[in-house]
């Protein structure tokens, strides 16, 4: 009976090398004739292609060639061994690249008919063949290797496709390999690759019309290898909405968030977990939640200190500190509301008290305002709230005019700053953005010679050259930049290892307490607290009277 096994292509390489005796050769024809009979031969079902070899291959009649069984018997009548040496190896190349080829009479690959190669020896290959047979088999050829009375059973093995016990016959003469011919022809009869395994789909196996075709399951798409399946990736598709993260899975896209986050509601948004809610932190300035706990942040430029709650000061020493800040139109109000903020977290490091350090600011553009002098404010807090009230001049950029009013006017006694004889610190710090439009070398050589320790602060088209003509020596100390401001806050944390002095620096220099003008500089400074506390007495009393006034009243 005929085996229909639907399409199928398939190759007998025969052995016609010297070893195999003529009357052997005979058998073989046979066995070919008999298993020929028994396939379903046709254009839509099974083709059949024969090649002989020893040192050289011949193509006995390709797969295209016949799809009679009388021609095919014919064929293999007429064939004249070669009768040469044992290149196998070289016979499953042509095989292969030749004889399973669309032009040789081969179904293309993504008809998904499969290709069978029956190989007959009778020794050893003089040749290599593992390499070339695993090339075979990755390209989707099933290899029976069949081996009579000399053949290598190593070389059988290295040819064979898996499982090896069903691949791997060896008889012991030409006389019995009809065995072989009833178990192959059974095999062929009962082909299902899906059962079998041998499909080689990554995910699902569909039979179709005595073949098969590979498919995926939900959420894959098959890679045109037509074998493998990839994760649709929903995720490129740009419309997914995820504030943090997307994730593709199977079932479709899913937002994820980042450590220290969590997915809300709508499946899109993330919001950070509030660790800090609910939990007695302790921090001095801001508690913020990060990962699975939470820590404690200070104000730029503030660090932390060593119990991880309360944030440094600068209080070591007194300083006397003016802001000139540029009020041209160039800066624009937006980015002056930033310089304000700015300043502001220039003001948080700062211990401002009458005792300790006192602020001044002074705003220009083609003229020079004092929005408030050093003596004004005593405390942080009052010096932040008149930064925010400044409002913005627009105009010129006269620098050298702003610097000459720093120089004689905002370190001046009148304007509250400490005389040099208590040798309190006088720092100037002046921000720009743009080119100066008058000359302000005179007067930024005149700061340094009375003693003003002068910072300058540069911002998006400010000029270096000016910058470090305005700075103290040396610039790096005293010279910052940012491109943007947006992002000039990175500076801080420079201005105050530079501004804020260290332990025993910017102090009251000592002297000999018996130096005559250490003691006048003594007596004037006695005098002076001494008034204070007499004045804040009779400011006590006062208000000790009218508290006993309206005691009095209310009986």
């Amino acid at each position: 009976s005929k085996c229909r096994t639907g399409p199928l292509d398939l190759i007998f390489l025969i052995d016609s090398s010297r070893s195999v005796r003529p009357f052997e050769f005979e058998t073989m024809r046979r066995f070919l004739v008999n298993i020929i009979r028994g396939l379903d031969i046709g254009p839509n079902a099974t083709h059949v292609g024969v090649i002989q070899y020893s040192s050289q291959v011949q193509s006995v009649f390709p797969l295209g060639a016949f799809f009679r069984r009388e021609d095919m018997e014919r064929a293999i009548q007429a064939i004249v061994p070669l009768a040469q040496g044992t290149m196998t190896g070289l016979a499953i190349q042509y095989t292969m690249n030749v004889a399973f080829s669309v032009a040789e009479g081969a179904r293309p690959p993504q008809a998904r008919v499969p290709r069978v190669v029956v190989i007959v020896t009778d020794g050893r290959p003089q040749d290599r063949v593992a390499e070339v047979a695993a090339q075979a088999r990755n390209r989707g050829i099933e290899i029976y290797a069949v081996g009579v009375q000399r053949a290598d059973v190593g070389s059988l093995r290295a040819m064979a496709s898996s499982p090896l016990d069903e691949h791997v016959f060896l008889v012991e003469s030409f006389d019995l390999i009809q065995q072989f011919g009833f178990h192959f022809q059974g095999r062929l009869c009962a082909i299902d690759h899906c059962a079998e395994g041998t499909h080689g789909c990554e995910h699902l196996c569909i039979k179709s019309n005595g073949s098969y075709t590979c498919g995926c399951r939900k959420g894959y798409t098959l890679h045109r290898d037509q074998r493998h399946c990839t994760l649709i990736d929903h995720c490129s598709f740009g419309n997914h909405s995820c504030q943090h993260e997307c994730v593709n899975f199977p079932e479709g896209p899913r937002c994820r968030c980042r450590q220290g986050f969590e997915l809300q509601s709508d499946g899109r948004h993330c919001k950070a977990r509030d660790y800090c809610n609910g939990v007695d932190h302790g921090c001095e300035y801001q508690c913020v939640s990060s990962g699975s706990s939470y820590s404690c942040i200070c104000p730029e430029g503030r660090q932390l200190q060593a119990d991880g709650k309360s944030c440094d000061r600068c209080r070591a020493g007194h300083v006397d500190l003016v802001l000139v800040i540029d009020g041209s139109k160039s800066v624009r109000p937006q980015n002056f509301e930033l310089v304000k903020r700015f300043v502001n977290q220039i003001v948080d490091f700062l211990d401002v008290s009458p005792e300790g350090t006192r602020v001044g600011l002074v705003q220009y553009s083609s003229r020079v305002r004092t929005e408030f002098p050093l003596g004004r404010y005593g405390t942080a807090d009052e010096v932040k709230q008149a930064v925010l009230a400044i409002e913005y001049m627009e105009k010129g950029t006269m620098t050298g005019l702003a610097l000459r009013h720093l120089v004689e006017h905002s370190f001046s006694e009148a304007q509250g700053a400490r005389p040099r004889a208590q040798n309190v610190p006088r720092v100037g710090l002046v921000f720009t953005d743009g080119r100066s439009q008058d000359d302000i070398s005179v007067w930024a050589a005149r700061a340094k010679e009375e003693g003003i320790i002068m910072y300058a602060v540069g911002v998006g088209k400010a000029v270096e050259e000016e910058l470090r003509e305005i700075a103290s020596d040396p610039p790096e100390q005293h010279v910052s930049y940012s491109p943007d401001f947006n992002t000039m806050t990175h500076m801080l944390e420079n201005l105050k290892v530079n501004i804020c002095p260290e332990e025993g620096k910017g102090v009251t220099e000592l002297r000999s307490p018996c130096d005559c003008e250490s003691l006048v500089e003594f007596q004037s400074s006695a005098l002076a607290a001494l008034g204070s506390l007499e004045q804040k007495l009779t400011q006590l009393t006062a208000r000790l009277e009218d508290l006993e006034n309206q005691l009095a009243n209310q009986k």
